[in-house]
């Protein structure tokens, strides 16, 4: 198949291009299959847990090939809770790989749990 004025477009091949491309790219870093070797839980603060309040906190990961992390992003969730999120995953090892990689994690903090 090839891109006409008359048959797409030049919006239309360039949808098509971007397309292909996406199927046939592999995926620069993610691996949601990078095994997790050391986990530290995060320290629930102990203010917030004792008023009851709890939540899920979503983060972007880095992983450098090595298995450490190289920094973490914030992706939602309670921001006082965050902080605590973020230093715990700051210390989580992963199996080494041949390049650095990235996932997505949710740590919940539930007030009613011991």
């Amino acid at each position: 198949m090839t891109c006409r004025p008359g048959s797409f477009g030049v919006y239309g091949c360039y949808v098509l291009l971007m397309l292909v491309a996406a199927c046939v790219l592999p995926a620069q870093g993610q691996d949601a299959a990078r095994k997790l070797v050391k986990k530290v839980d995060a320290q629930y603060p102990a203010a917030l847990k004792h008023r009851g309040i709890g939540g899920t906190v979503r983060l972007k990961v880095y992983i450098k090939a090595d298995g450490g992390v190289r920094e973490s992003e914030v992706l939602g969730g309670s921001a006082a809770l965050a902080d605590a999120a973020q230093k715990a995953v700051a210390q989580w090892r992963f199996a080494p790989a041949s390049a650095d990689s990235l996932m997505e994690v949710s740590i919940v903090f539930n007030p009613n749990e011991q």
